[in-house]
């Protein structure tokens, strides 16, 4: 069964005369458990509900698949109330003081200020390299843990997910991999070796930049019930109005990624003949240095992409210029949104670096529409 198939049918619920293909969303804190808890499925909501439940198997059907062997896997899933809610609970599970983590030096700013001034400060060491070449495969003697993003975020550097996972592996590292930018459908980080996939499912997941959530997957049980525990304990927990959104949401995500990553990709290829743009950064593009590795472990390649104007007054120029553009944070909506990444701080960008994010209108208007916010720079 394909993908797109296989995705918009987990969202239905089971075949029951008179039922509805979609099942509402269960609120409750406790549930009725006379007797043994442990013979009853859902006891308080801060350990589970059936909404999750239901979010949880779509999303730990679309994180399973076959290792490059043609051996299959099953993943497991956990939602969590954000997409930093998921990063702390993977560092939180896995991280004791004195152990190593090794990340990307340009990773997603907030999950390095997280392990910077939280972690760090506990006696977690902190190792960093970039994220291109490689880097950190120099860094794994002695360490607990990899963490990987690829596409980086903002810079859209790649890494070898499973050249990384091999070394790791080898020296005893487990691997998480932010796959936030392309999802499970674009990328499939178990697949590829890695230990925990982890990502804001604020994004392209879900897709219509009203919810916030998140999620870690595993193929291991034991890792799988050290997340659940820490998400228990401290409580990083979703609503379930929020899970049923998002279990709605997800049912679009082929239809969505595939008009997006379509739009990105034109877009990029556009953006490469203005003379006015200095440089273009999209894994789509032959011209990427990571182009190769991209190919063979993306099935898409995102719907983001960021390219460098001369200075800060001519980005501002374009995003005002531009009509169709939504100036705003975040990635991964149906709508085409944009911004300077400067004006936040934190990363090592210049100050005309603007990441953008194609949504899923017609690209003719699109590219018509950064045609003349360029042409008035």
């Amino acid at each position: 069964m394909r993908d797109a198939t296989k995705i918009i049918r987990s969202t239905l619920s089971r075949t029951v005369p008179g039922e509805p293909l979609h099942a509402g969303p269960v609120f409750a804190a406790p549930y009725h458990t006379p007797g043994d808890p442990s013979d009853t499925p859902y006891t308080y909501a801060r350990s589970h509900n059936p909404t999750w439940t239901s979010l949880e198997r779509s999303i730990a059907q679309m994180e399973s698949g076959q290792f490059p062997s043609g051996e299959s896997y099953r993943a497991h899933a956990l939602v969590f109330a954000s997409g930093m809610a998921a990063c702390a609970a993977v560092f939180g599970a896995v991280l004791r003081p004195g152990d190593v983590v090794v990340l990307p030096s340009n990773a997603y700013y907030t999950a390095r200020i997280l392990l910077q001034e939280y972690f760090a400060q506990m006696g977690v060491v902190l190792r960093m390299a970039p994220t291109a070449n490689n880097a950190q495969a120099q860094l794994l003697e002695g360490a607990r843990l990899l963490w990987l993003e690829s596409p980086s975020n903002p810079g859209m550097e790649i890494c070898d997910i499973a050249l990384l996972s091999e070394a790791a592996h080898r020296a005893g590292v487990l691997v998480a991999v932010d796959n936030t930018t392309p999802t499970p459908l674009g990328q499939l980080p178990l697949a590829l070796g890695a230990d925990f996939s982890v990502a804001s499912d604020t994004k392209a997941m879900t897709g219509h930049s009203d919810l916030l959530i998140g999620h870690v997957a595993t193929r291991d049980l034991e890792l799988h019930a050290k997340v659940d525990q820490w998400r228990t304990l401290t409580g990083g927990v979703l609503g379930p109005m929020e899970a049923w959104l998002a279990l709605r949401s997800i049912a679009t995500l082929p239809l969505r990624l595939e008009r997006a990553c379509q739009n990105a990709q034109r877009i990029a290829e556009f953006l490469a003949t203005r003379k006015e743009v200095v440089s273009v950064m999209y894994p789509g593009l032959p011209t990427h240095p990571g182009h190769d590795i991209a190919a063979r472990q993306m099935r898409f390649f995102g719907p983001v992409l960021s390219f460098i104007l001369r200075d800060k007054s001519a980005a501002e120029t374009f995003l005002e210029k531009a009509t169709l553009l939504t100036e705003a944070t975040s990635f991964g909506g149906i709508s085409t949104t944009a911004e300077r990444r400067a004006r936040w701080g934190g990363d090592a960008i210049g100050e005309g670096f603007i990441r953008l994010s194609a949504g899923c209108e017609a690209i003719e208007d699109l590219i018509e529409d950064m045609a003349q916010a360029l042409d008035a720079i």
